[in-house]
């Protein structure tokens, strides 16, 4: 389709069906119209199905090699990042390079690092002893993803989705497992014309030989390779040949039959060596061979499965502290002459761990983790080696878009009598614990207990929401970054103190502690001479300059002997020192009790680090260098804890303006930070509405876990959803949604009247804190959202049974005078804004003016309509004093009702939203209370993360921690998951378990 916005490019989107178990499913192309600088204006209708960008908009993608269908066209995608900054939307990511030796083209990688020519190497297995000398027997598992054309539907029936690829068991040395390398051979480094002198083809009727010694035998060769047989098989029945010139991802399929070996300037490769691939300008890229053949027409290629470099993932431009020997293994393949080898390398392969810096010294390369475009996923590699079947091209679930269907797990988790583990959450940047709270919720559902132990945010009114809803959290209100110096300090206080050593008391004892307090006497009182006080006991530490005087450091809160505790006072450790015992007693206790984690202690850090810096309604953003702007640089500190405490899982939630800036520096700062800490990473978009919300609000979520757990999937939606704007194209393949024309039994999207139809009328100065409802439930969300705590959780500390049925926070932003009586004007109908004002006159340019020829003014004096609204957005919009309507969604709750720019207004009450109405359209249960002003209540909620957002993903953190998730990036939740309590969804299975055993 035609978008005049993007200078008259088209762009187009292609979609990828989920792979059965039984066979590759077609595919299909469809073209979408994506503004992808602006914002949508026409509200559109989206069916959850996640369209695929296309080449030529979508920048940064890796290879991808999967076969073609008849007719159909398979989603493509450039096999090789072009990882330069300068990439703009305008340019293709189909400019595949090419190496040209003597007239043939290398299907090597795109722009990658040069690296010198390698060194010929031999790779052994200090296990066995043995050299690689027999390489027919096993490969490495691998996925093809790349378009073929030529095959009819009969083949894709008989064509399995997924080949199992036997890897070699250690003691043969393949290269893939773990191994110690030998020394490298000579180094034999070629200059362009040297490289290309020694590939010289003979003539234009001889081709050039390069495989060594006798063919593979037939019968052995359709073994082993039998697909590539398969397809020659239906390319000679289809009359469509085997290597289109415009298509350099088609697999060729008129082979004749394959080599074990093949010469190289003199020196021979094996099948499942490693080497350097020549591509464009002389670029040297790493793969592994997996097949050598010789087509009917008599020349000679390879397949090759390839490895990328940092640089060549999505971190780009942000890999400069990584490793550059460290490479990642992918599923990718290709199809090669053979005269593109450069040189042999030697790649080993590492199991990674956090916190230690893997270095092979003996190898050219190592990899520790695999890696694939779909959602940035960096994952663990899955090292089993039971795999059975043909030397195949496999269909790993890592590339593909197939989701997990695990609505039976809770039920098989609970007919398994799968007891509950707990795990501990550190919740950073909490806000009022949106976040947090969901994700408790939904791991209830999949059997674990995840326990909000502490929770972190600078904000004092969002700490007291959360101390409101959480009494049992520790809950500090400071800086991240404070927070951070504070646990290396408690850290070095619990190995001074010996917190684990009985002994540890000995010789710390003293008969009383007197200091010298350095900021008056405890009382304050001005005429008390500066003395001696005696400290009762330490009961809180903090990292700062609690005591403004510009000097920040450790400090501990001193409750002084003889007065109360409203006369406690922060003191720096330096005055502290002679008071040794108390100092031992506070540590000691507060390490038992967990005052603050230590490394290891916090299972799950969550957090959505603040970036001011690039919200889109930030018009003074630093658009070039966000991580210059120090309102940007808590996603670096957010890291930073994260390294230091080393959880077994991460979540990180961000706007989705960190994938649009500065070419998404932010969002691959922190994929490059987890992915260097040797943790797995995954990076999704997912919208508040697909999970049953009335608002669309795309967010940013990044998942990371420990390299022995189980990477969290992102759950597919379980909505319908109004679409109100895309994210950034080259981040489209990230969109959680289930794939185009896949069918899902989809709830239908979610509106205002279904979240707060049932809500009393409240005037515009309404005080109440609390009030009963009046009305009764009318939808399942209205139902969903009036459950108790005990519904929800299914806890007994929760159990609310007996508590009244109160309304809470159902209090609007009080506003009176001339703009109450201006809101009184607005028409109670859907659409109704200030254009319905007397006095406003639409022009045939969708611009307002005002109606000179008559005055209408308000009793003050002053103007109905006043002059500002005239010139906003050059008098075009339509959003200023604009009513909601019960059919309508909202794009994103705000953190403050702009009535007079934003649509705001209650469908039919003079007022704005309520605070409860907007917690609502967040899924914030009504039992949850909020505290401080009312503004700072509208503020905490808009920036909260929606309750079922974080509910789904606490639930796949709960299958993935379990291990029941599958490697593919999507799960698909239980039927009725979002308006469905714990209570409701557990009595619904009514599993036979044997009770005693859980509660043992």
């Amino acid at each position: 389709m035609h978008n005049p916005e993007l200078g008259g490019r088209s762009i187009h989107f292609k979609s990828l069906l989920s792979s059965p178990k039984d066979g590759l499913k077609s595919l299909s192309a469809k073209c979408c119209n994506l503004k992808s600088k602006v914002l949508i204006s026409e509200v559109k209708r989206l069916s959850l199905s996640r369209h695929k960008v296309d080449e030529k908009s979508h920048m940064h993608t890796m290879p991808q090699d999967p076969r073609n269908m008849d007719n159909l066209l398979l989603r493509r995608s450039p096999r090789f990042v072009l990882a330069t900054p300068n990439d703009d939307s305008k340019k293709s990511s189909r400019n595949f390079d090419r190496s040209i030796v003597n007239g043939r083209q290398s299907r090597s990688p795109g722009k990658l690092a040069s690296v010198p020519i390698g060194d010929n190497v031999e790779v052994k297995d200090v296990s066995s002893g043995k050299s690689k000398k027999e390489p027919f027997k096993n490969f490495m598992p691998s996925l093809v993803n790349s378009d073929t054309r030529g095959l009819d539907e009969s083949y894709l029936k008989q064509s399995p989705a997924e080949y199992a690829v036997p890897i070699k068991p250690e003691h043969d040395g393949f290269c893939c497992a773990p191994t110690t390398l030998i020394e490298t051979a000579s180094e034999q480094t070629l200059s362009e014309a040297e490289f290309s002198a020694s590939l010289t083809i003979k003539s234009n009727n001889q081709k050039a030989t390069f495989f060594v010694g006798d063919a593979i035998p037939e019968d052995e060769a359709k073994r082993r390779w039998q697909w590539r047989y398969d397809m020659k098989s239906q390319t000679l029945k289809s009359g469509k040949k085997s290597l289109e010139s415009d298509d350099e991802d088609e697999i060729i399929t008129n082979v004749k039959c394959h080599y074990k070996q093949a010469e190289i300037r003199g020196c021979i490769f094996e099948i499942g060596d490693c080497a350097y691939i020549r591509g464009d300008g002389g670029k040297k890229h790493v793969g592994r061979i997996l097949e050598f053949f010789r087509t009917t027409d008599e020349e000679d290629y390879l397949r090759v499965q390839w490895f990328y470099r940092a640089e060549d993932t999505v971190i780009q431009n942000q890999s400069s502290f990584h490793d550059k020997k460290r490479l990642f293994y992918s599923a990718v393949e290709n199809d090669n002459p053979v005269d593109c080898i450069v040189s042999k390398v030697n790649v080993a392969r590492l199991n990674p761990k956090v916190g230690v810096k893997s270095t092979y010294l003996q190898s050219d390369f190592y990899y520790d983790m695999e890696y694939s475009v779909e959602y940035s996923t960096f994952r663990t590699l899955i090292s089993d080696g039971s795999a059975k079947g043909n030397d195949s091209p496999s269909c790993n679930s890592l590339n593909g878009s197939a989701s997990t269907d695990i609505g039976t797990t809770l039920e098989n988790m609970l007919r398994s009598g799968t007891q509950k583990a707990e795990l501990t959450l550190l919740d950073l940047y909490s806000g009022c614990g949106g976040m947090s709270t969901g994700l408790h919720l939904g791991a209830r559902l999949s059997c674990t207990d995840l326990v909000t132990r502490w929770a972190l945010d600078c904000d004092e009114s969002a700490c007291e929401s959360f101390k409101l809803n959480h009494p049992e959290t520790h809950i500090r209100n400071e800086g991240a970054a404070e927070f951070l110096k504070l646990l290396k300090e408690w850290e070095k206080l619990c190995k001074k103190f010996a917190v684990n050593s009985v002994d540890g008391m000995h010789g710390l004892r003293e008969n009383n502690c007197r200091v010298t307090r350095c900021h008056g006497s405890p009382a304050d009182v001005a005429d008390t001479p500066k003395d001696e006080y005696e400290v009762s006991s330490l009961v809180n530490i903090c990292y700062g300059d609690p005591n403004e005087i510009g000097k920040p450091g450790l400090h501990f809160k001193v409750h002084w002997k003889g007065y109360s505790s409203k006369q406690d006072t922060w003191e720096p450790i330096e005055g502290l020192r002679n008071c040794g015992e108390a100092m031992q007693n506070f540590v000691r206790n507060g390490f038992k009790s967990k005052i603050l984690p230590l490394p290891g202690d916090a299972d799950v850090i969550c957090g959505g680090p603040p970036c001011q810096g690039i919200s889109g309604y930030n018009r003074f953003r630093n658009v070039e260098a966000p991580l210059d702007d120090a309102r940007n640089r808590q996603i670096v500190v957010f890291m930073d804890i994260v390294q230091f405490l080393k959880p077994k899982f991460v979540l990180m939630e961000n706007v989705t303006d960190i994938l649009r800036l500065d070419n998404a520096s932010l969002a691959r700062y922190a994929l490059s930070r987890l992915v260097h800490m040797r943790y797995q990473a995954r990076l999704g978009t997912m919208a508040a509405g697909c999970y049953g919300l009335p608002q669309f609000r795309l967010r940013v979520f990044l998942w990371g876990a420990h390299p022995r757990e189980k990477l969290p999937q992102f759950p597919l939606p379980t909505h319908d959803v109004i679409v109100r704007y895309w994210p950034p194209p080259q981040f489209e393949r990230n969109l959680v949604a289930f794939d185009e024309d896949h069918t899902a039994d989809l709830e239908k999207a979610a509106v205002l009247g279904d979240a707060i139809s049932d809500l009393p009328d409240v005037p515009s100065l309404e005080t109440r804190e609390e009030m009963p409802y009046k009305n009764l439930p009318e939808t399942d969300f209205q139902k969903y959202i009036r459950s108790t705590k005990y519904d929800m959780t299914g806890s007994p500390s929760d159990d609310c049974r007996r508590m009244k049925s109160l309304l809470y926070d159902h209090r609007p932003l009080p506003i009176s005078g001339v703009n109450y009586l201006r809101i009184c004007q607005i028409p109670k109908r859907k659409g109704a804004n200030f254009r319905d004002l007397p006095g406003v006159i639409v022009g045939a340019d969708n611009a307002v003016r005002r109606d000179e020829t008559k005055e209408h003014l308000l009793p003050s004096g002053e103007p109905l309509v006043p002059d500002y609204l005239f010139t906003f957005v050059q008098g075009k919009s339509k959003r200023p004093f604009a009513r909601l309507w019960w059919d309508e969604t909202v794009p994103t709750v705000l953190t403050f009702p702009h009535y007079r720019t934003q649509a705001a207004l209650h469908p039919e009450q003079d007022r704005v939203l309520t605070i409860r109405e907007c917690a609502r359209l967040q899924g914030f249960p009504d039992y949850y209370r909020f505290g401080g002003t009312v503004k700072e209540r509208y503020r905490q909620i808009g920036n909260a993360v929606p309750i079922p957002v974080a509910r789904a993903l606490g639930y796949a953190l709960g299958v993935a921690y379990h291990k029941f998730s599958g490697d593919e990036p999507n799960m698909i939740l239980p039927r009725r998951f979002s308006t469905s309590t714990y209570l409701e969804l557990t009595k619904s299975l009514d599993p036979p378990v044997d009770h005693k055993a859980l509660q043992h």
